[in-house]
């Protein structure tokens, strides 16, 4: 799954402008589009006129749409019932039910032969639902879920709530997808960022879409209505199957040593107390046929990243990542560390997890 943008027709952009962010975004290997066919706020004649022509462009761009959808939808698009065979025609992909679906129908839906499939509140889900979906004989291979967005202050959600839901869809197979907030042009009518989680809405996007991917997100989507050439060239660049990036601040102009830490590290299986390690750091070292001197072997407070020196006999080349505070040691060199917010990802590095470090 690639990440994705979001359009809204009859909203705050332009015709010309969505043709051109679609356009954008398809050259930067972005191929997903969310769009809402419910928001209280649109122009009901302008989503009609629009929503034709921006699936053309979508499908000419190969790009899959997810819409969120509910009752109300059809009487948005003044249809006698809710029909999949009409959204099929129309070439929507995808399905996000918002409100308004029993589990019975959902999965009656998930069974169907169109193609599309439906999405799931991954925000509101639970196990209890999960398993009577699954008893309902819903297809999974069918099923996908998405956090919300909250267009209001204060009411992003909580960093452990959308893990522990996120981790109990990945349970059941299901892949998860939430959204980040640009400023470049925030959507009306509140216009203060759509993040899923309330700490994103005042983050940088960088850090915003790094986070999202090392909470295991297999999609991430910039909620708001226009974002920066500079947002789409990261959105592009960042998938879940790269591992974690970390940013951190340099603390050597040593190329050899920035040459090193560029370099993709795996965390070890046997997981320390005390720092992070890696499996193959001090394989990279001896390849790199250098010796380490000692130098900035002061106090290594929590998030400081080491590298192990000549002093350290057989562990010279250790990478460490500190998981807490520790004493200053003549044979360990502080190379890097993180900001407060970098070490909000520290978490995710599990036993056995890819990372690379932004230099």
């Amino acid at each position: 799954m690639t990440n994705g943008i979001s359009i809204y027709l009859g909203l705050d952009n332009t015709p010309e402008e969505n043709i051109e962010l679609i356009k954008k975004a398809s050259a930067r290997g972005i191929k997903r589009i969310f769009t809402s066919l419910h928001i209280p706020e649109t122009d009901k004649n302008k989503l009609k006129d629009e929503l034709q022509h921006i699936l053309q462009i979508a499908r000419k761009e190969s790009m899959d749409v997810i819409t969120d959808v509910s009752p109300a939808t059809t009487e948005l698009l003044d249809l006698d019932g809710f029909s999949l065979d009409y959204f099929a025609r129309l070439g929507l992909t995808t399905l996000r039910l918002d409100y308004g679906f029993g589990v019975e129908k959902i999965a009656e839906m998930s069974q169907n032969t169109l193609g599309i499939k439906i999405q799931l509140n991954a925000s509101t889900i639970t196990k209890d639902y999960l398993k009577a979906l699954i008893r309902l004989g819903a297809n999974a291979d069918q099923l996908e879920a998405s956090h919300n967005f909250f267009p209001r202050e204060n009411t992003g959600l909580d960093e452990d709530f959308v893990w522990q839901n996120t981790s109990l869809l990945h349970k059941y197979g299901i892949k998860v997808s939430a959204f980040i907030p640009s400023f470049n042009r925030p959507r009306s009518p509140i216009c203060a960022g759509l993040p899923t989680l309330e700490l994103h809405r005042k983050a940088s996007f960088d850090f915003a879409l790094r986070h999202l991917l090392a909470m295991g997100m297999d999609s991430v989507f910039v909620g708001d209505s226009l974002p920066h050439d500079s947002e789409l060239k990261c959105l592009g660049e960042f998938s879940p199957e790269q591992g974690i990036f970390l940013r951190p601040d340099l603390w050597t102009t040593r190329q050899t040593i920035i040459d090193l830490l560029a370099n993709k590290f795996t965390t070890r299986m046997d997981e320390a107390r005390d720092v992070i390690r890696t499996q193959e750091s001090r394989q990279y070292f001896k390849d790199a046929g250098f010796s380490i001197k000692a130098e900035q072997c002061g106090i290594r407070n929590k998030g400081y990243v080491t590298l192990d020196n000549e002093n350290y006999g057989r562990y010279q080349g250790e990478l460490q990542i500190l998981k807490v505070d520790l004493p200053a040691d003549y044979r360990v060199n502080v190379v890097a560390s993180l900001s407060n917010n970098e070490m909000l990802l520290l978490k995710y590095l599990t036993p056995g997890k890819d990372f690379c470090f932004l230099l």
